[in-house]
């Protein structure tokens, strides 16, 4: 028997003597969300005791099968249509109200991201806490040296603010990874400069270039840098601190649209504008993160791939801070769907594509679901019961 895609994802979140979409007790979830492909998929109890079992066929077992993607090297993709995927639901989309997680529900949250295929896990923010030190070690430790058949294993990122203090305690969380990266940020608005920060244009640039020269300096090779609030900054101020961080050794440069302000458009327009006139910029990966106060974080992400960003920020069921992130189904998807024929423009021959299985989306959608204890509504896009 073979089975289209959706209901094998469908078939994953089915534990056996359980009805689809039941919830399983939270103790028992690491059974409800795991699945053999190799053998049974689902089973079907009857009332006359009779059991239904379905099993994957070899076409079936194709769609477990991840898509080849180049080899991971910091500030670089050998292949320009290659969108990264950056998943940040264990930092950002922690930061819901009310949604909080134990050490051990992140550990098999990030070993269900590794399996889905994303490129990167930012595992949190580890001057936080200790037992959020704890958990984004054990992640980087665990989950950043399980090293697949087909040799991925994912970047583990830790994020920092552009101080000393927080770059070394993230840095100490992340290096025992295959691929550790440390993610550093500073306020670049005027808005936030002048009220947060107090700080004048040229402290700001000062702080991150320090910064980055500092993750540099602990022997980190992969540094991520985001301008805060990006959306609503200065051009031009963006051109001279983005040039500057890429000279002192940034490998990323995420382009954060914070209060999720901008419009497709006006967003896609700055990532253009930012590859054609920060300098160095053919040496490092630009990137999204935005938010979805205005329900365009997913439009936002996609119209800055369509304008040459090559690494996407998003968090599983679109959580995060007041109204949540771009959706990781949602990009995954459309890029799966429209990539090959919608991306015209931008670096490369326009035909996006990415390492994502998306046979792994609806079990992982569930299992956050259930441990972060957000629930989403019927018809969300790709997961949701009516979807």
């Amino acid at each position: 028997m073979k089975f289209s895609l959706a209901t094998l994802a469908t078939l994953c979140c089915v534990a056996p003597g359980t009805q689809a979409f039941a919830p399983a007790p939270r103790s028992s979830a690491l059974q409800q969300f795991t699945i053999n492909h190799n053998a049974v998929v689902g089973v079907t109890q009857h009332a006359d005791n009779r059991k239904t079992i379905l099993r994957s066929s070899a076409a079936d077992e194709a769609l477990y099968q991840r898509r080849p993607r180049p080899e991971y090297v910091p500030g670089k993709i050998s292949d320009p249509d290659y969108v990264r995927i950056f998943d940040t639901t264990l930092r950002d989309g922690e930061q819901s109200p009310g949604a909080t997680l134990t050490s051990t529900e992140k550990l098999e949250i990030a070993r269900m991201l590794a399996k889905l295929g994303v490129d990167i896990i930012e595992a949190g923010f580890p001057v936080a806490s200790p037992d959020d030190f704890n958990a984004v070690k054990q992640i980087a430790d665990v989950v950043g040296n399980e090293v697949f058949d087909d040799g991925y294993v994912p970047v583990i990122c830790g994020l920092s603010r552009a101080n000393p203090k927080d770059i070394q305690v993230a840095w100490d969380a992340v290096k025992g990874a295959k691929l550790p990266r440390v993610h550093t940020f500073i306020a670049t608005s005027p808005i936030h400069m002048e009220t947060k920060l107090k700080k004048t244009p040229d402290e700001v640039v000062e702080i991150a270039v320090n910064a980055v020269k500092f993750a540099k300096s602990l022997g980190c090779n992969d540094i991520e840098f985001s301008p805060e609030d990006a959306g609503r900054s200065e051009p031009e101020f963006l051109y001279r601190i983005l040039s500057a961080v890429i000279e002192a050794g940034a490998t990323t440069l995420n382009i954060p649209d914070t209060t999720g302000w901008n419009m497709p458009w006006e967003f896609g327009d700055l990532i253009k504008k930012l590859r054609e006139n920060v300098e160095g910029a053919d040496k490092v990966v630009f990137s999204t993160h935005c938010q979805n106060d205005l329900g365009l974080a997913t439009a936002n992400s996609l119209s800055g791939a369509l304008n040459g960003a090559r690494q996407l920020e998003c968090t599983i069921n679109g959580i995060g801070e007041r109204a949540g992130n771009a959706s990781l189904e949602e990009v995954v998807m459309a890029l799966a769907l429209r990539g090959a024929t919608h991306f015209k423009g931008g670096p490369g021959s326009g035909k996006l594509y990415t390492g994502i299985n998306p046979v792994h989306i609806t079990p992982t959608s569930k299992m956050v679901s259930e441990y972060t204890g957000m629930a989403f509504q019927p018809p969300k896009t790709k997961v949701g019961a009516k979807g």
